[in-house]
């Protein structure tokens, strides 16, 4: 039978309650603590809220997402194949009516029909031999506009394009395919923020835009839906990911000031060739100002993600490698790293948009109007605005998101000890409580001995006498 002495002893040698856990050195993110998910759910989720019941407003339940364009908008694509493919001329036996010109201006080709009413026919096309034409030849796959009426009919065809589906997708699998392969996980997790982004672009606001809902107000719900989706999904839930929301949440609403504020002051209508063709399209009005400054806010959006999870993480790593960091000193040390990263990309938007104006730059150039005619002219000035409304917006974000990322880390810390100091204070309640135990047991079994060690003596005694 053991001794008190030894139960004791093997008691207290036992490891205290509460500390069977291991520590790892993986840096992986602490949880936050109860007071900070607590605040940032409070501030979120108000917007998250707004973002979903707008999208459910907005969207034209019960309604065609497009209205029917007017004659001339639509076409019938039917896929074909060239056969053959030379030089005729473009006034004799002319099937097609693409194009005008004297003998041997054009290329009489020969398609093969491989879907629509007359799979399976050839038909003769004739298309200009100009600069402006792109050139075809024996093999091209290319997708013809059929009119509706005479299927057998050249006359009710015309070549509008290549088909590029298959090369297409396979850009998209070796896209896919990279993302994965150096991302792993959080590429996956990339590539589903990916698909939810377009789901919302595709699903709601081009048929939200298209029934005449203002342009900005459903740009502002997309902005909302992509940002919470994307972020979450692809940073997961977290302290960390909710801080970069809520830098972005701030600066995306900067930017949305902005844009209609000096879009309205620069008198642009957003009137440009593709804007007034759509416009003639759906036969309604829609507002083109409003559809100008949806493309500011959702352009940028995806600009400003980057650059608030960059600046996000850059203080909670901070803060991990010196936890004794003030808030001054976190502030300033995470934003000399944003400055870096807000110079490279403030250029990569400006020659994004330079790139895409490129050809309309060239045409003003070739107008021998002056830089300062030029970028004043309605094309031109509104990329200006996107330009530097979206850079503003980016300059923003990085003191912004440093801001609230500092406070929120160092709030979380706060909180995190104020948690371990009452669990440390539950364990050593527990551990006295522990110890009393110990020590009543060991007083109550030499109270015992003592009392059986005296009725022996007594026995002792009468059996000498």
């Amino acid at each position: 039978m053991p001794s008190p002495e030894d139960s004791a002893s093997g008691i207290t040698n036992a490891p205290p309650a509460g500390h069977g856990h291991g520590h790892g050195h993986g840096h992986p993110a602490p949880t936050a603590s109860r007071r900070t998910r607590r605040l940032l759910a409070a501030v979120l989720t108000p917007f998250a809220l707004a973002a979903v019941i707008g999208a459910v407003l907005l969207y034209p339940f019960g309604q065609h997402s497009a209205p029917e364009a007017k004659p001339g908008f639509t076409r019938n694509p039917v896929d074909g194949v060239v056969v053959a493919a030379h030089a005729a001329s473009c006034t004799t036996g002319g099937t097609s009516g693409q194009g005008t010109g004297g003998a041997g201006n054009c290329v009489l080709l020969r398609v093969e029909l491989h879907d629509g009413p007359a799979s399976g026919r050839t038909i003769e096309q004739r298309v200009p031999d100009e600069p402006t034409t792109p050139e075809f030849g024996v093999g091209d796959e290319i997708v013809l506009s059929y009119s509706g009426d005479s299927p057998r009919e050249s006359t009710s065809y015309r070549i509008v394009d290549y088909q590029r589906g298959g090369w297409l997708l396979v850009l998209v699998g070796l896209f896919a395919a990279s993302v994965i392969a150096l991302g792993r996980r959080k590429g996956a997790a990339s590539l589903l923020a990916l698909t939810l982004t377009l789901t919302v672009l595709l699903g709601f606001v081009l048929p939200a835009i298209l029934s005449g809902a203002d342009p900005l107000l459903v740009a502002v719900v997309a902005a909302g839906l992509i940002m919470f989706c994307v972020l979450y999904a692809t940073h997961g839930v977290s302290a960390r990911t909710s801080t970069a929301v809520l830098g972005t949440l701030a600066s995306l609403s900067l930017i949305g000031l902005l844009s209609a504020g000096f879009a309205a002051l620069t008198r642009l209508t957003g009137l440009d060739e593709s804007t007034s063709s759509l416009i003639s399209a759906l036969g309604h009005d829609i507002d083109a100002r409003g559809l100008l400054l949806a493309g500011v806010v959702i352009g940028a959006l995806g600009v400003l993600d980057d650059v608030t999870v960059t600046q996000t993480s850059a203080v909670w790593e901070l803060h991990h490698a010196n936890p004794r960091m003030r808030w001054r000193e976190l502030y300033s040390a995470a934003l000399r790293i944003g400055r870096d990263h807000v110079a490279s990309s403030v250029n990569t938007l400006v020659l994004a948009y330079a790139g895409t104006a490129l050809p309309l730059l060239l045409t003003y150039k070739l107008s021998g109007q002056s830089l300062g005619d030029i970028t004043t002219t309605q094309d031109v000035a509104q990329e200006i605005v996107r330009t530097l409304v979206g850079s503003l917006g980016l300059i923003a974000a990085v003191p912004l998101t440093t801001a609230i990322a500092a406070t929120v880390v160092l709030s979380e810390s706060g909180g995190r000890r104020e948690d371990d100091s009452a669990a440390h204070s539950q364990e050593r309640r527990a551990d006295t409580s522990g110890v009393l135990d110990v020590v009543h047991r060991a007083a109550a079994a030499g109270s015992t001995r003592a009392v059986l060690g005296a009725a022996r003596s007594r026995r002792g005694s009468r059996s000498r006498h």
